[in-house]
């Protein structure tokens, strides 16, 4: 990834600013005139191993401008929400935790994490940022970064981007006819569990979702949709990608990469994580939304990382302020671009760097035409049937619209049980 010449020189000044300017014109956290040092004067947060280093210095800044401090505990985050969740409770759990924003749902559930008062700040980050930290009306994140898939294209193999999803096969499809690839399209395919990640701007085009959004965004988890016309219509295409070809369900994610980087296909859908390994084996591409399929927009899942407050931290006015003034600050929020290579969430941050980052400006752009992940508890009942379906059909097996609203109707039974 290519990173921006801005640096964390003078971060102290820029946060010391941030803080001075909320403090005059009512600080946006409420904070403003209030001893941050009642009650804890140590606030904990879990961090990742990527993201702590980013996060010393503006901690030191925060306990040098307000007297608490902010100590960064490095956890393995395979299993940390369930560790999360478990430990709030007894009150020896942190203070504040960053987190993939569609663990929400269980967080909120579960009574771990508290609202989250962003003020006129809410307005300086991306719309579908925001949406994703949002609960039943409520806000509880800091957001970060935004994370999407999007088409890769090989521009030795395809030198234009494609008008329509129909043109991405039949351009792929004569590279392979040429000799010039062996694939005409890559996505990668969990053999047991398929994967409506990777596949829901191809299911998005059709008109088909899986829940019905609400007019803030947040899902209805009363609603679910996949079993609309839109949704038999993507199972009847998804049959028939399998039975040419475009869909393999023996080319995993590792194998799609691999395949790519060898120069094998003129299009992959993969999102910002596989870049380095693309951009290393020296293949020339180009980063494009992906064509509809059905003849609607093409919206991929997006994922949001933010940062969230217990409920039970006994210092909520600190942690607020540390998360609001400091970390939603450009200087912050391009430092964790630059760990992280996932566009800024904060919307000035996020300008900053797409001046200097063509990768990043096309994946971000791309992301504000998606959807945030639903990060609704009943989601867990989701994924498996849903995944199981597309398999099936990728496989061969069955009638769409017999085998999707199967699924469907296993799903809805999951959910009310």
């Amino acid at each position: 990834m290519k990173v921006t010449k801005r640096s964390w020189v003078g971060i102290a000044a820029l946060a010391a600013t941030a803080v001075a300017a909320t403090a005059l014109a009512g600080c946006s956290s409420n904070t403003a005139g209030e001893d941050l040092s009642k009650g804890s004067q140590t606030l904990t947060l879990w961090v990742d191993t990527q993201r702590a280093p980013a996060l010393k210095e503006v901690a030191a800044q925060f306990k040098k401008d307000t007297g608490v401090t902010v100590k960064l505990v490095v956890k393995d985050f395979a299993n940390v929400d369930q560790d999360f969740i478990s430990q709030v409770p007894t009150g020896k759990g942190p203070d504040m935790i960053v987190s993939p924003h569609d663990k929400l749902g269980a967080y909120v559930k579960n009574g771990v994490v508290a609202p989250l008062q962003l003020g006129d700040k809410e307005k300086d980050f991306a719309k579908v940022a925001i949406q994703a930290v949002t609960y039943d009306g409520n806000v509880y994140g800091l957001p970060y970064s935004i994370e999407n898939v999007a088409l890769i294209r090989n521009t030795a193999l395809a030198p234009t981007a494609a008008k329509t999803f129909d043109d991405v096969l039949a351009e792929g499809k004569a590279a392979v006819t040429a000799g010039k690839a062996k694939y005409p399209f890559l996505l990668g395919l969990d053999p047991k569990q398929g994967d409506p990640y990777h596949m829901y701007p191809l299911q998005t085009s059709f008109g088909s979702s899986v829940f019905a959004q609400k007019a803030d965004g947040s899902y209805d988890a009363s609603k679910l949709t996949l079993g609309d016309d839109a949704g038999v219509a993507f199972a009847t295409a998804v049959k028939a990608w399998g039975k040419a070809g475009v869909l393999n369900p023996n080319i995993t994610g590792d194998i799609a990469l691999d395949a790519f980087t060898k120069g094998q296909s003129a299009y992959y859908l993969t999102g910002p994580w596989n870049v380095p390994a693309i951009k290393k084996a020296g293949i020339k591409y180009s980063i494009d939304a992906l064509p509809s399929a059905g003849g609607q927009d093409a919206k991929p899942f997006l994922g949001v990382n933010a940062f969230f407050i217990s409920s039970k931290s006994k210092n909520k006015v600190a942690a607020t302020k540390f998360l609001v003034d400091y970390l939603g600050t450009d200087a912050v929020q391009e430092q964790l671009y630059k760990v992280g290579g996932r566009p800024p969430a904060l919307t000035s941050a996020y300008d900053a760097v797409a001046k200097t980052d063509a990768d990043i400006k096309s994946f971000g752009d791309i992301g504000l035409n998606g959807v945030p992940m639903p990060a609704i508890p009943e989601m867990a009942s989701v994924w498996a049937d849903w995944g199981g379906a597309e398999l099936q059909l990728i496989k061969g097996d069955g009638d769409p619209a017999t085998v999707w609203n199967t699924a469907v109707t296993n799903i809805q039974a999951k959910i009310k049980g």
